[in-house]
C-alpha cells in the first residue's frame, strides 16, 4: 500500500483574542518506529469529553462556520469570564479525539509490531481525529476477527468508566451502586455489567421515556427525576438495594445532594437508635461529568458519614496499576459485541463533523445520538 505524505488532522485553537478556531490541518504522516503501528483511523467516536477539548469555552450560539466544504473552519467567541481558564491552552493548536480504531497500513520492525499489521485495532491515545495515527504496537487492543473499526471505535472510555465504577465499588468496600444520566450509552453498559455480574445497580434518569428504555433492557431500579414522586422512588430503591456509593454526571444542581440524603433516609429505616450525627454509614458521590454546568448545591441532612469527589478514568487506571487495568481492558475484548456494545445514530466524516447543524447536534448530548467520526471518507 502506497501512503501519502500529508493528512487531515483535526485541530482546535484558542486565539489571545478570545477566539476559539477548530479546523482542519495537513500534517507529516507519521513513519512508525520500531516497536510502532500506523493506524489508518477509520472510526473515532464524539464523547463528552472530547467536545470539551474540541470547543472549549466558546459560545456555540454564537459559532460561525467559514473555509470550505472540504476544510470548514469554524470561529467561536469566547466570553471573557472563561479566558483565565483557557490560559494553559493560548494559541496551541491541539489535536483532539480520545479514541478510536483502524486498520494497521503499516509496522515497525519488532515482532509485536509486526503482528499487528494489516489487523484492526482500537486505541486510546489521544489525536483520533484524523487519518493516520501512529501508536506502540503494546497501546493496541486487536479487535475479534468478525469487529468492525466501528464496532471497537469505542471500547475504552465507555466501557473502561462502567467497569471502573464497578471496580471503584468494590474497592471501597459498597455492594451496590447509584448511576446518573443512566440513559446515556454508558448508562446501558453499566445496565448490562450488573446485570451479568449479579450486582444491585440504581438508575436515575430525567425523563420517562429514559425510564422506559432501561426498563426495557432489563433495569430493575429506575428513578425518574421529572416524577413528583421521585424521592419517595429512590429513597425506596435505595433501600432495597443498600446502594452507598453514586456516579453522577451531572455535576451541578442538587442532584449529589438528593442521592445522599436518599442514601441516609433508606439507611435509617432499619436504624436500633437514635444518633444526633447521623448513620455511621459511609455515604460517596463521585462527580464524573458536568452536564449540568451549574454550582454543586449541597444541603446537609444526611449525617457525617459522607462524602463528594471527583472521579476520572485515567487517574483510576493508573491507580489500579497495568495488571488490573489490562484484566478490564481483557474484559471489553472479550465482550465487544455484547456488553459493550455501542450504537450511533450518525457517522459523518472529518470535514461533516465541523458542520454547524452537526455540531448542533453532538454537542446537545442527547441519549441515542452518538455520532461517529470516520476519517477514511
Amino acid at each position: 500500500m502506497t501512503l501519502p505524505t500529508t493528512a487531515l488532522q483535526l485541530r482546535s485553537t484558542v486565539q489571545p483574542d478570545a477566539t476559539l478556531t477548530v479546523h482542519l490541518e495537513s500534517v507529516p504522516v507519521p513513519t512508525p518506529g520500531p516497536d510502532e503501528v500506523l493506524i489508518q483511523v477509520q472510526a473515532t467516536p464524539i464523547n463528552p469529553s472530547d467536545i470539551g477539548l474540541l470547543f472549549g469555552a466558546g459560545n456555540l450560539a454564537a459559532l460561525t462556520v467559514a473555509g470550505t466544504a472540504d476544510r470548514p473552519v469554524v470561529t467561536a467567541p469566547i466570553p471573557e469570564r472563561a479566558m483565565p481558564a483557557m490560559a494553559g491552552r493560548l494559541g496551541q493548536s491541539l489535536p483532539v479525539g480520545n479514541e478510536g480504531a483502524g486498520r494497521v497500513v503499516a509496522a515497525g520492525a519488532s515482532p509485536a509490531a509486526q503482528a499487528l499489521l494489516g489487523k484492526t485495532v482500537a486505541v486510546i491515545g489521544g489525536a483520533m481525529y484524523a487519518q493516520y495515527r501512529a501508536m506502540p504496537a503494546s497501546q493496541c487492543l486487536a479487535l475479534p476477527a468478525d469487529a468492525t473499526a466501528a464496532d471497537g471505535a469505542s471500547c475504552f472510555v465507555n466501557p473502561l468508566t462502567a467497569l471502573g465504577m464497578v471496580e471503584t465499588m468494590k474497592r471501597e468496600g459498597h455492594t451496590a451502586l447509584v448511576h446518573t444520566a443512566a440513559a446515556s450509552n454508558l448508562g446501558q453498559m453499566l445496565n448490562k455489567i450488573c446485570q451479568k455480574d449479579g450486582i444491585a445497580l440504581v438508575n436515575i434518569v430525567r425523563k420517562p421515556e429514559q425510564a422506559a428504555l432501561l426498563r426495557g433492557i432489563g433495569a430493575q431500579h429506575v428513578c425518574d427525576t421529572s416524577a413528583p414522586s421521585f424521592m419517595a422512588d429512590l429513597t425506596d430503591a435505595l433501600a432495597a438495594t443498600g446502594a452507598t456509593i453514586a456516579f453522577d454526571a451531572t455535576g451541578g444542581g442538587t442532584l449529589a445532594g438528593q442521592i445522599l440524603q436518599g442514601m441516609e433516609a433508606a439507611i435509617n429505616r432499619n436504624a436500633k437508635e437514635y444518633s444526633r450525627y447521623g448513620s455511621a454509614v459511609h455515604k460517596q458521590v463521585y462527580l464524573y461529568g458536568m452536564l449540568d454546568t451549574r454550582p454543586t448545591e449541597i444541603t446537609r441532612s444526611f449525617g457525617m458519614a459522607w462524602g463528594i469527589g471527583g472521579w476520572l478514568l485515567f487517574p483510576f487506571l493508573q491507580k489500579i496499576g497495568p495488571q488490573a487495568a489490562q484484566a478490564l481492558r481483557e474484559r471489553v475484548a472479550a465482550e465487544l459485541k455484547t456488553t459493550f456494545a455501542s450504537h450511533y445514530a450518525r457517522t459523518v466524516s472529518l470535514a461533516e463533523a465541523l458542520q454547524a447543524d452537526t455540531i448542533a447536534y453532538y454537542t446537545a448530548r442527547n441519549t441515542g445520538a452518538k455520532v461517529l467520526i470516520d476519517p477514511s471518507r
